[in-house]
């Protein structure tokens, strides 16, 4: 084992990086022992922030730059002062650590026994800068402390207690997991052996105000640095803002009413009307302006209405088309599931292989399932545009209160009185309109320009339109007098049925009371009818059991007219005739000798199956 001495005979008190070293080099026992730690993340973290990886534990090493072959982070200069050594060769990492004896001016570090468990560490606190120091000997002083720690990084500030402890608040927070190190050595002051110039440091986390309050500042500064980086995303991503709305004025406003005349330039010249209303730009001297320019609007919607029914036809004539080629498209489907149907047959299916019979039944399964949802596709096309019910559904569906009439009346009324309003509105614009046109021909000369022929035919139109509105509110009333007509006809036909439908009820229940003794009788009568006739067959099958080459009817009747005297010979025909799988009639003799014969014929079908 190299001697630190060696190394650092120009250093009277040892350096992270040389403290390192010692944690490297080892002393080769014949056995050596790992030392056991209790916790062994916090003895990680500072092996890593003394720049080394740790040894003897699972797990990647916590630093990525570490060079295992140097002995020493990558980036540091082998070239600067004190660091002009010959690093020694790597030693197999399954080695275990030990510490050495650290020198100092006014005292001696003694490791701690490997063999003992690590002392127990608190967890560590946000932005932990300050230390714990316990065990220090009674005699130690504050440029003690200062010796011993000063080498491991800048100390801000220490505050010692008289009772053997002190806390040091570093300037760098890796500072604490190298003093953390430390925690388990013997320091002895000098070479005495006092009690007081002895003791066993213990090396834990302190909880400090400042180290809290410096680690917040930095999360708030974090914080705020997180939320100017997403504002600089969010205004590079939002959208630009529209452009502003022009104040009003009196050019402005001749100006977008013509821009609201243009169907093109319709949208944007709405929005600007629309804010300058909101705005309260209105007043007694621009009302007739507004006006106008609101009229200018309305006036659009035939325009886009137009525009609605033209779309309305193009829907519906693709919607023609698309049900034609749906219609072409499943009879071509059918036509192919009966060629595979036609295929399936037997005198077709048994030329063909097992593997080709496969396919085509796999083949028909799929164009069998295609073809029903194509199907019920083109039904549910239908059943959108057939919504209308039939009248038994409509008596079905509805209450005995017959409230299908009074909704529909009531339908009819409410559109009764919007086609009034519509009426009123179309005549005070014509009155509008001949009042423009009165004002324009009293203030300027007769003069025939476009304008007037434009105003002419909006007259004219409005007119017709009043004329058809009126038209049809007349028309609306007829049918509404009708369908009052119909209701009230239909609730006295309601009643009728009532009483009809009561009368049927009580003539039921007397009828139910005369004819029960009537169908007991019947039945009685058909049981005794069923019993002969399972009778005779029964005794006609042993007699011609007995007779294997058949008897004549005659002979047959004989033969039951000893047991029944009633029976003749049609109902004996009839017996044997209404009973074919049990009876066969068969000729037999030639020419005068031929002869009808009837032979018991039940066991046949036994004996063939």
């Amino acid at each position: 084992n190299i001697r630190p001495s060696i190394f650092f005979s120009s250093f009277e008190c040892p350096t992270a990086l040389e403290m390192a070293f010692w944690i490297r080099n080892m002393s080769m026992d014949s056995n050596p022992m790992p030392m056991p730690m209790s916790d062994p993340n916090a003895w990680a973290t500072a092996m890593n922030n003394l720049g080394m990886a740790p040894m003897n534990m699972t797990g990647p090493p916590l630093m990525s730059d570490f060079d295992s072959g140097l002995g020493m982070m990558t980036g540091m200069n082998p070239m600067m002062p004190g660091l002009g050594y010959v690093p020694p060769p790597p030693l197999p990492h399954d080695l275990p650590i030990v510490k050495e004896i650290i020198h100092y001016q006014s005292c001696t570090l003694f490791p701690p026994n490997p063999n003992l468990p690590f002392p127990a560490m608190r967890e560590r606190p946000p932005g932990c800068k300050t230390v714990f120091v316990g065990g220090l000997p009674e005699n130690a002083t504050e440029a003690l402390i200062v010796e011993v720690f000063g080498q491991l990084g800048e100390i801000i500030a220490i505050r010692k207690s008289k009772k053997n402890f002190c806390h040091i608040r570093f300037a760098e927070e890796f500072t604490v997991d190298r003093a953390l190190f430390l925690s388990g050595y013997r320091m002895r002051l000098g070479s005495s052996t006092d009690k007081k110039d002895t003791g066993r440091l213990h090396v834990d986390f302190a909880q400090a105000r400042d180290d809290l309050y410096e680690w917040e500042c930095r999360q708030r500064l974090y914080a705020r640095e997180e939320r100017h980086r997403r504002r600089m995303e969010e205004d590079r991503f939002r959208p630009p803002s529209p452009p502003p709305i022009v104040h009003y004025s009196d050019h402005e406003c001749s100006l977008l009413g013509d821009k609201i005349k243009d169907e093109a330039a319709f949208a944007a010249a709405v929005h600007v009307l629309l804010t300058w209303v909101e705005r309260g730009e209105v007043n007694r001297r621009n009302a007739n302006n507004f006006y106008s320019m609101i009229q200018s609007s309305n006036s659009h919607i035939r325009q886009l209405m137009s525009q609605k029914a033209a779309h309305e036809k193009e829907l519906e004539v693709a919607k023609d088309k698309f049900k034609t080629a749906l219609s072409g498209i499943l009879a071509q489907f059918e036509q192919i599931v009966s060629v595979f149907h036609a295929a399936s047959k037997q005198k077709a299916w048994d030329h063909f292989s097992k593997a080709q019979r496969k396919n085509l039944d796999m083949w028909r399964k799929q164009a069998e399932e295609i073809r029903n949802m194509q199907n019920e596709e083109l039904m549910g096309i239908r059943r959108e545009e057939e919504m209308e019910m039939s009248d038994d559904d409509m008596e079905d569906t509805h209450d005995p209160d017959d409230s299908g009439p009074v909704a529909q009346v009531e339908a009819l009324k409410e559109e009764n009185d919007s086609l009034r309003c519509q009426l009123d509105a179309y005549r005070n614009e014509v009155e509008l309109l001949k009042q423009e046109q009165g004002k324009n021909q009293e203030h300027t000369p007769p003069q025939h320009s476009e304008e007037d022929t434009i105003r002419q035919q909006q007259l004219t139109f409005l007119q017709q339109a009043l004329q058809g509105m009126q038209k049809q509110l007349l028309k609306m009333c007829e049918e509404m007098k009708q369908r009052e007509a119909e209701l009230e006809k239909s609730v006295e036909d309601k009643q009728q049925l009532e009483s009809q439908v009561q009368s049927l009820k009580e003539g039921l229940e007397s009828l139910k009371k005369t004819r029960i003794p009537q169908v007991s009788n019947t039945h009685t009568h058909i049981t005794a009818v069923l019993m002969s006739v399972c009778s005779s067959s029964g005794i006609i099958s042993t007699f011609l059991h007995v007779h294997p080459f058949g008897a004549s009817i005659e002979y047959i009747f004989s033969y039951l007219q000893q047991l029944d005297t009633k029976i003749n010979t049609g109902q004996v025909g009839a017996l044997l005739g209404r009973l074919p799988c049990t009876f066969r009639q068969e000729l037999t003799g030639v020419g005068a000798s031929l002869e009808k014969r009837w032979k018991f014929c039940g066991f046949e079908g036994i004996k063939t199956t």
